[in-house]
Formats: C-alpha cells, structure tokens, sequence
C-alpha cells in the first residue's frame, strides 16, 4: 500500500520460455524417432530377410540335387565345395526351358514395347488434341480399368480360335497388350496433361506439328513416366502365368508355365528347376534396378510443383 492508498501494481512471473521439444507434438516426436539411425537398422534387417528367399534360390541353384536332397542351402556357408554350375549345363540342355525363356523374350517386349507406344499416342492425343467425343472416348478407356482379366478369357479364347491365333505367341502378345493399353492411356494422359500450354504453343508457332511436337517436346518430358510404364508392364508380362497358361501351347509356353509343367517332375530335376526360377526371377529384377531412377522419377511427378 502506497502513500496515496493506491495498491502497487503486481507484475506477473514472466512465464519459462518453452523448450522447441515441448513445443512438438506427439506425432512429430514419433517421426523424429522412427527416422533414427535404429529404425534405420530395424529395415536394414526387414530387407534381408526378405531377401532371403532369393539367397536360397540362387545356392539352391549352384548345388547338386544329391546335396540338395540330403540337406539345406545354408550348408553352403560351412562347405563351400558343394557350389557347382552344374544346374546351368543341365539348364541349357533342356530344350523345353530354353525355348520357353525365348518364348518369354518373345512374349514380353513386343507387348512391353507397343504398349508404350500406342499408350504415348493415345495419351498425347487426348490430352492435346480436339476432336469429336474425347472426353467420352476417355472416360470409356478408364471404364476399361475395372474390367478383370478373368472376365475375358474365355470369349477371346473362343475368338482366337476361331481367327487361328489361339495357342500362338501372337495371340499371348495381343492379349496382354489389350489389357495393358487402359492403364496405359489412363497414365500417361495425366501425365502429358501437366506439361505447360505454353511450352507446346511456342513449339507450334515455330512451325512442330504434332507428331514433331510430340517427338521433341512431349516424349522427353513423358520420359519418367514412360519408364515407369514400361517397368510396370514388362513385369506384369514376364510374371504372368494365367493367360500364358490358358493361350499358349507347348511350342509357344513362357518360362513360367515351362517350370509349372516341370514341377509334376520335382523329384526327378530340381537341378532345372532351382537354375530356370532363378533366371526367370532375376531378370526382371535386373529390369527394374536398371531403371529404378526412371521409375522413382516416375512414380513421384507430380508431387512436387
């Protein structure tokens, strides 16, 4: 109490400054967490065990079938004297699995390759291009998206048949290329869709039509998307195995159907069937690390304006 009566003004505690830590909330402090140098090793260890397969399959393939037999693929590591090339001789003297993986080749690039290349067009046309009924036409093609495989197989079956393409390489070819054409155009419409009306007009005014436009400006620019296409269709074909099963025959079998019809034998030549999986299993592999920069590019256009 002050002379005049007047109570003197209280000045609060200033109040403790917040530490940037408490300021976080739980979610932040959870990802700050699991971007630590542990969980870093927790998929560290996750990614090898789910290698592990792949580890046995190629020990499994460099092993005689005696060893195989009497014991497991880690046995290796203590006695490195069963690993042999053997399998592989026994691979490339089986007629039936080599002509299969040729098959395979045969089968998988055509569709790769025209998938891609009928799916740029039609992506350029539809998103650059005027003409009656696009917008229709389109939303038709993504109608197709929903439309299963299963579905299908037996009304192209009948209609292959009567056409002479049924069990022909061809016929697997058209097949696949039908149905990976939606998605096709559905992915690289959006994707083309993107690139900058300005850009394309000055191309036009200095006298690009459009399939020089599309050549020199669209395709360049397409290319992550492109890749990413093409990684995805090329193992969607090799992998296949339900409409190679059902349209092809013994002359024109991929590897896939090649190794199902050898496994009725299992006991009889592992030391063809552990070396033709590994392949079949390692090329796309080596397909997909080749372009793995094309396909993340790919995957996150657009993310990032």
């Amino acid at each position: 109490m002050t002379a005049d009566g007047v109570a003197p003004a209280t000045t609060a505690p200033p109040e403790r400054a917040s530490s940037p830590r408490a300021r976080q909330s739980l979610g932040s402090r959870l990802a700050e967490a699991a971007s630590g140098g542990l969980v870093r090793v927790f998929l560290l260890v996750v990614g090898l065990f789910w290698l592990v397969p792949t580890i046995g399959l190629l020990l499994s393939s460099l092993r005689t079938p005696q060893d195989v037999a009497a014991s497991g693929w880690w046995e290796v590591f203590t006695k490195p004297s069963q690993l042999t090339f053997r399998s592989y001789g026994e691979l490339l003297k089986n007629g039936d699995i080599t002509s299969s993986l040729l098959n395979t080749v045969a089968i998988t690039v055509p569709a790769t390759v025209l998938v891609v290349v009928i799916g740029a067009l039609a992506g350029y046309a539809f998103a650059w291009m005027d003409f009656p009924g696009r917008d229709w036409w389109f939303l038709a093609v993504v109608g197709l998206l929903v439309v299963p495989v299963q579905v299908a197989l037996i009304p192209i079956a009948e209609l292959f048949g009567k056409i002479g393409l049924f069990g022909s390489v061809l016929g697997v070819i058209l097949f696949h290329v039908g149905f990976g054409l939606p998605f096709a155009v559905f992915l690289l419409r959006n994707f083309f869709a993107e690139i900058p009306r300005e850009l394309l007009e000055a191309a036009r005014l200095d006298g690009a039509g459009e399939l020089r436009l599309f050549a020199r400006v669209v395709m360049p620019l397409g290319g992550p998307a492109i890749a990413s296409l093409g990684i995805f269709q090329f193992l969607w074909v090799w992998n296949d195995m339900l409409v190679a099963l059902i349209f092809s025959d013994s002359g024109s079998q991929p590897i896939t159907v090649a190794l199902q019809t050898q496994m009725r034998q299992f006991g009889n030549n592992i030391d063809v069937l552990a070396p033709g999986a590994f392949i079949s299993m390692v090329i796309p592999l080596a397909v997909f690390f080749a372009f793995q920069r094309q396909f993340v590019s790919g995957v996150m256009a657009g993310a990032v304006k």
